[in-house]
């Protein structure tokens, strides 16, 4: 693709990356076939490729983005599933987070819509702050018929109970069973910490019975990756900074992430700080040390597990296209003794994908309801995926019960049984 950046303008880096990515694309089309929201909507613009040509002309024209490519670029769901299928390299993540800083930047949205974005920005990544929203949430339920929209999708995406804070799973080091085989940490993380505890608690008893001493640093909270998918840089790299910094103070092998969205923006840090003479090489060594768990399961010996029942694999968009880990887990949950099923066009997105299931209620619901009718075609008892969004927006209504991948290795190696399985 032809682009028109000034010589003035490709002094900015970010600009000088983004023009990188937009010459790299050659309208070939592929990625149409593969976006949930242009199979949904039949809209070019709601394409990749239609986005492209929105965020290379918002760019270099350098002005304040318009309503109409707000709209679309706000549609898009950061599944990456045109990066997978791209065969000329593009990257769209980094180009879409930096059309997004943009927006974020020069564009004023509607009052009510500006003041939800903040509001979710500011409890969701604070634990404490968003176990209050949640439990405040539940009374509002009852007013649910009378609500419509965005505050309806956050209304009806709220659990009605919400779990007790855990104490296992918190800030401290979980020594290891038996001899030790290196030195972990483990991302608490914000949302997953409240909404789900007991991942983090399974991961802890999986890995220190494989021999790992586990690390959950002090104060370490959120990775910066919600605020970043807003375009709120300055909050996402502040966030990102401190997680660095405690990390490489702890000095340990490997740093085990169990929500791959924060996965994806993990192993970004060294892009994100390439050009911060302060973090850029940290970063970079912070990048290749995260793994998620099951790509860090896959390279231990484990023996055939005690796992019984048929499982629905459901492929997180953040863990195939964006870490482009595709099969570990399931051949994890085989050698774990699970009979692991996966449902057709696997590759599409379930509409979770971070906040979007809030911002986007209509198109988030038809790929919610799109994806729970393939996976019901497959008659499994419990769903299998890794990242809480998914989970959340895959349970409940008569859905299979969905547990992350790790709950139920944690289970066929040792642990006890998920609570709520039959």
């Amino acid at each position: 693709m032809q682009t028109a950046f000034t010589a003035e303008q490709l002094a900015d880096p970010k600009l000088a990356s983004s023009n990188a990515v937009l010459r790299k694309c050659v309208h070939c089309g592929f990625c149409t076939a593969t976006c949930p929201t242009y199979v949904l909507l039949g809209d070019e613009n709601d394409s990749p490729r239609g986005r492209i040509y929105l965020m290379k002309e918002m760019l270099e024209q350098g002005k304040p983005a318009t309503a109409e490519t707000v709209k679309h670029i706000d549609r898009c769901l950061s599944c990456l599933s045109c990066m997978t299928t791209c065969p000329s390299g593009v990257n769209y993540m980094h180009l879409v987070d930096h059309a997004r800083q943009h927006i974020e930047d020069t564009y004023k949205r509607p009052l009510f819509e500006r003041l939800l974005r903040n509001f979710l920005a500011y409890i969701m990544p604070r634990p404490k702050l968003f176990r209050l929203a949640l439990i405040g949430s539940r009374m509002a339920k009852y007013a649910t018929p009378f609500t419509t929209g965005r505050l309806r999708a956050a209304l009806d995406l709220a659990p009605s109970s919400v779990p007790p804070p855990a104490h296992f799973g918190g800030p401290g080091i979980y020594p290891a069973q038996g001899a030790i085989k290196g030195r972990l940490a483990l991302l608490q993380g914000c949302v997953q910490s409240v909404l789900d505890p007991e991942i983090n608690a399974a991961t802890i008893r999986l890995l220190n019975r494989l021999g790992f001493e586990v690390v959950v640093a002090k104060g370490e909270v959120c990775c910066g990756s919600l605020t970043h998918h807003l375009g709120k840089e300055r909050d996402a790299m502040a966030r990102a900074r401190r997680s660095i910094d405690q990390w490489t103070d702890e000095n340990v092998d490997a740093v085990i992430i169990t929500a791959s969205g924060c996965g994806t923006t993990i192993k970004d840090y060294g892009f994100m700080f390439r050009t911060d003479a302060n973090y850029a090489d940290r970063a970079k060594v912070i990048s290749a040390k995260a793994k998620d768990i099951t790509e860090f399961l896959a390279g231990q010996f484990l023996p055939l597990g005690q796992g019984a029942g048929r499982i629905a694999y459901h492929s997180a968009c953040s863990l195939q296209h964006g870490q482009q880990v595709k099969s570990l887990p399931q051949e994890l949950l085989r050698r774990a003794g699970f009979d692991v099923v996966e449902p057709q066009e696997a590759h599409l997105c379930c509409g979770s994908a971070g906040i979007y299931n809030i911002m986007q209620p209509e198109i988030s619901g038809q790929l919610r309801q799109q994806k729970l009718a393939t996976l019901a075609t497959l008659k499994a008892e419990v769903i299998a995926t890794g990242n809480i969004g998914c989970i959340t927006q895959l349970s409940g209504n008569g859905a299979a019960h969905v547990l992350h991948t790790v709950q139920l290795l944690d289970w066929a190696y040792g642990g006890d049984k998920p609570k709520g399985l039959g």
